[in-house]
């Protein structure tokens, strides 16, 4: 998965990256490229609600703090699904499929040494 992908605010929108939203949440954008993150942003449900979250925050400053500290924890989150998900996973072990396939063999043979005593003796 790339680094992208795990970045909280890079998706919101396609057409304005996280360091232009982070500017605009700060007030440190002039007036014209407020009103194009705007006019983007209301194009999109989720990245409109998402940033009238962020709106919320008293602190505008302490915003790319916790951009970063999302994207640590969702980054280690991932990375133990992950671990998670190959540990769980049935690793190609040789041995497996040799023992799998000397009981399949016993059971044949046991099968045909009944079938042929029982049925025909």
């Amino acid at each position: 998965m790339t680094g992208n992908l795990k970045d909280i605010l890079s998706n919101l929108s396609v057409d304005v990256d996280q360091e232009t939203l982070i500017l605009y949440l700060q007030d440190k954008l002039p007036e014209e490229e407020k009103h194009e993150v705007e006019k983007i942003l209301l194009q999109n449900e989720f990245a409109d609600e998402a940033l009238e979250g962020l709106k919320e925050f008293s602190d505008k400053k302490q915003i790319q703090s916790l951009v970063e500290q999302l994207n640590a924890d969702l980054r280690r989150k991932l990375h133990k699904k992950k671990q998670r998900r190959e540990n769980l996973r049935l690793k190609d072990q040789p041995w497996l499929y040799i023992s799998l396939l000397i009981i399949l063999f016993l059971i044949i043979i046991g099968y045909l040494i009944v079938h042929k005593i029982l049925l025909h003796p």
